[in-house]
């Protein structure tokens, strides 16, 4: 699963190679700390337009479909397993004319060392951004007027697959992760093919995932109230439990 994760900037320091049309002028600022109910800046492609206008836009962590009597509903649909869309009706139309992704530098997954959960912390070798697949949604609070500016939550949710090798170890499941092309493709609203186009990713995603690296961080990450930069600082060896990544 992806619980926490890590955005160091934003706009296109972050989302450079997906080739963004418009940024939103309210991206929420950078977060080492990310939860769910947290709003991050993700990409999507609006169909409104001919051509479609890829968009980077602020969002709420945690998926509120359009049909739901509140938001609290999406406190815990903050990730979705790939394998699963098309049998759940929370994510299947999202599926189908909402695809989304979620840039971020790393996040962060807790490993069982004996009894206790290990956080560590996973992100690119080089620093480059990480692009996780996601599905987005609008809803629509009916109890504010039509001219409010906050009567629409957008709001996203992270798809899930199984875990392969170093991050095998950690947990058995990692974010979707996408190369650019793949990110691509998973965004473009007029194809006809998301099957394939999800299947494809899902198969791709090994090969991001094995170009990543892993480090223990500290136990202050737990916190949603802790926020800085030096949470994503690797433990210091001698506090590290004994058979944890370095």
């Amino acid at each position: 699963m992806c619980g926490r994760f890590v955005v160091a900037a934003v706009g296109s320091e972050l989302v450079g190679v997906l080739r963004v049309d418009v940024e939103g002028d309210d991206l929420p600022a950078p977060s080492y700390n990310v939860a769910p109910t947290d709003r991050v800046a993700i990409v999507l492609d609006s169909a409104k337009t001919e051509p479609p206008t890829r968009r980077l836009e602020s969002a709420r962590w945690g998926l509120v479909p359009g049909w739901a009597k509140d938001p609290s509903i999406g406190a815990r649909a903050f990730n979705a397993r790939s394998e699963e869309l098309e049998d759940k009706p929370m994510f299947r139309g999202a599926l189908a004319k909402r695809r989304a992704v979620v840039p971020a530098s790393g996040y962060y997954e807790w490993k069982r060392e004996g009894d206790a959960k290990v956080p560590h912390y996973i992100h690119a070798a080089d620093g480059s951004p990480l692009f996780l697949a996601g599905l987005y949604e609008w809803w629509r609070d009916e109890s504010k007027a039509d001219d409010d500016a906050d009567r629409w939550l957008l709001s996203f949710t992270i798809l899930t697959r199984d875990s392969i090798g170093r991050l095998g170890s950690i947990h058995d499941r990692m974010p979707l992760f996408m190369d650019p092309d793949h990110a691509d493709a998973w965004l473009d609203p007029t194809t006809d093919n998301v099957r394939d186009v999800l299947d494809a990713a899902i198969d791709a995603a090994p090969a991001v995932a094995e170009t990543l690296e892993d480090h223990v961080v500290g136990k202050a990450v737990g916190n949603v109230r802790n926020n800085g930069p030096e949470l994503i600082e690797p433990l210091p060896r001698a506090d590290q439990p004994t058979g944890s990544h370095t």
